[in-house]
Formats: structure tokens, C-alpha cells, sequence
């Protein structure tokens, strides 16, 4: 990865305030403040590393507004109301040269059902299929060997990596991206116990990705039993996740990796899910709920709540809980003790 941005530029893209001080030339790479040199920019994210800054060998750091400190010689201060949003913009200049829109096209060895309806804007990579009645909307991605199935239904300006599936019936609204291995619509996990075996449930269901939305990598939604498992408008999916059959997620909400999500539990608006959490089957949780990572959500949760540990308890007592547990063998020696003088009085 490099780039070459003047100073000039660099202010201009991170929508910077002030300006302080100036760098020898141009800047070709980023680097934490730690590690940077004189040719990196680097950015303060944290107000727990703004000590680092001041050894920081940065030709160019992005810092806040107001930030005490002063540039050391042959080093500018870039002053932005937010450094780490900053530096997101600036990566998405970078971004955009290093991974340019391909040309709108389908490729030769892509498979297109005829009665599919792909945008002449979007592009097809190599080895996709497109299954029947599908459509692919304008402006779309499609890199090698993603499936679309048949009647699933892409919007405009959506990303597909490598080896995506979304299967039958299934709706990616617009300006998805979705990371190779992720798969859209898989078949539920629904199975009865009749006479001593286990008999399929079929999944007649779809899933309905809402406007905005990310999925990472390998990560997989369960089509519903009936109905739909959605995600809503803004939410982000990371890499790892499992949501089952009849989910419903709300708005804006952060999934990170690992989670599982058991069926037929509906998330409110603008939740945060640790990493390794888990949330057993037909739960609510209310707006803006968050877990703890490695939580095991066993209860409905109201709006605001936020639960840490397996069983999960409020954090606050959960905190409290871990640090009483520490002191157990101190409190077994005294019980310890406190038995044998006992035992000794009766004596």
C-alpha cells in the first residue's frame, strides 16, 4: 500500500482546521505514532497516546482541534475536529486508487440466466452465476465467483467480494458490501423430533438486507422458516457471525465477530454485540442494548441495558461479582479457620 499526498492535499481531504508547522516532502505511507517516520502521516485516535506524540518521527500527524502541544521541527499538525474520522476520509481517497471500480460489464465466463436483469452499469466477474428472474441493479460489484439466486435481488451500488453467495429470493439493499465467504440465505436450522427421528423443517423464508448494510467475512444469515430473518438500514456485520432463521435486527447496530444470534430474537436500533457473545432463541433486546464480550444472553434485555458474563447480569454487577470472586479462597481460609476454633471450643 502507498500513496503521495502533499500537505496541501492532506488538509484539504481531512477537512483539517489549522495547519501548524510543515514536513520536508511529500507523504507516501500512514504509520501509528509509535512507528511512523518522516515520510508517514499518522493521527492521535486516543487521548491515552497523546504522549507518543511528542516522539512521534511523523512528518504529518492529524490531532484535535485543541490539542496543547506544538509540531516538533520539520513536522505539521493537522487539526481536525475528529483524527480517527480524519483519517477514514484520507483512506478512502486511498482506497478508491487502490481498489478502482472495475468496468461496468459482464464477464465471458459468467453464467447469466436469461430471464436475470443485470444494470448495464453493474459488473459481472469472472465465474459468477446469476440464477433465474435475479437482478443485479445499477452501479453494483460482482467480483469473481459470486452466486446470485434465483429471483435474490442486488440494489445499486453494492459490493460483492469474491465467492458471496446470496441465495434464492433473498434482497441486498443498496450500497451493501459484503465480504467473500459471507452467505446469504442458507437454510434455517429448524428440525422436530417425530417417532424417534429428526425430520427437516423446510425454510421457505427469506433474508432482507436493508440499505447500508455490511457483512464480513464467512459470516452467514439463515433464511426465516416463513417470513423474513432482517437486518436493518446501517448495521454492520463482522467477520464470523452466525444469525439464525427469523432474526430481526434493528438499525445502526455493531455485530462483532463470533456472534451467535439464535432464531427468532429481535434486536433494537443502534445495539452493540461483543465479540464471542451469544443470545439464546425468541429474546427482545431494546434499543441501543450492549454485551460484553463472550457474553451468554439467556433473558430479554430492555432499551439501554447493558449485560456482561455467562449467565449475563448488568455490567455493573458483573464487575463487582469478578472482583468478589478473587477474594474466595481468602474468604474459604477464614471459614476454614473460624470452623476449627469452633471445633476446638466444643471441645
Amino acid at each position: 500500500m502507498s500513496l503521495t499526498f502533499t500537505l496541501t492535499e492532506l488538509a484539504s481531504l481531512a477537512g483539517a482546521k489549522a495547519v501548524e508547522g510543515t514536513c520536508a516532502g511529500p507523504l507516501t505511507g500512514i504509520a501509528a505514532l509509535a512507528e511512523a517516520t518522516p515520510a508517514d502521516l499518522s493521527f492521535l485516535g486516543n487521548a491515552k497516546y497523546a504522549a507518543a506524540v511528542a516522539t512521534s518521527r511523523a512528518g504529518a500527524i492529524l490531532v484535535p482541534v485543541a490539542f496543547a502541544s506544538q509540531p516538533a521541527a520539520g513536522q505539521a499538525f493537522l487539526r481536525v475536529d475528529n483524527p480517527s474520522y480524519a483519517l477514514a476520509l484520507l483512506c478512502s481517497v486511498l482506497e478508491a486508487r487502490l481498489w478502482p471500480r472495475p468496468p461496468a460489464g459482464v464477464h465471458a465466463s459468467a453464467v447469466v440466466a436469461g430471464s436475470a436483469r443485470v444494470a448495464s452499469s453493474a459488473h459481472v466477474g469472472p465465474l459468477c452465476v446469476i440464477g433465474e428472474g435475479a437482478t443485479v441493479a445499477a452501479g453494483s460489484v460482482l467480483e469473481a465467483g459470486c452466486l446470485i439466486g434465483a429471483y435474490a435481488t442486488v440494489g445499486g451500488d453494492c459490493w460483492l467480494k469474491p465467492g458471496v453467495t446470496i441465495a434464492d429470493y433473498c434482497v441486498v439493499g443498496a450500497r451493501c458490501r459484503i465480504q467473500s465467504g459471507a452467505v446469504i440465505g442458507s437454510d434455517g436450522f429448524g428440525y422436530e423430533p417425530v417417532n424417534g427421528e429428526i425430520q427437516r423443517i423446510p425454510q421457505i423464508g427469506n433474508v432482507v438486507l436493508e440499505d447500508d448494510v455490511e457483512v464480513g467475512a464467512n459470516s452467514t444469515l439463515d433464511r426465516a422458516r416463513f417470513s423474513q430473518t432482517v437486518v436493518g438500514r446501517g448495521t454492520k456485520i463482522d467477520n464470523l457471525v452466525q444469525i439464525a432463521h427469523n432474526v430481526r435486527i434493528g438499525r445502526q447496530c455493531l455485530i462483532t465477530a463470533q456472534v451467535g444470534i439464535a432464531g427468532s430474537t429481535t434486536l433494537g436500533d443502534h445495539c452493540v454485540l461483543g465479540g464471542q457473545s451469544g443470545v439464546a432463541g425468541h429474546l427482545t433486546l431494546g434499543d441501543r442494548v450492549k454485551l460484553g464480550a463472550q457474553t451468554g444472553l439467556f433473558e430479554d434485555v430492555p432499551a439501554d441495558g447493558f449485560m456482561n458474563g455467562t449467565p449475563a447480569v448488568p455490567f455493573g454487577l458483573e464487575r463487582r461479582l469478578v472482583v468478589l470472586s478473587r477474594r474466595l479462597p481468602e474468604l474459604f481460609k477464614k471459614v476454614d479457620s473460624l470452623a476449627a476454633s469452633l471445633d476446638s471450643a466444643k471441645r
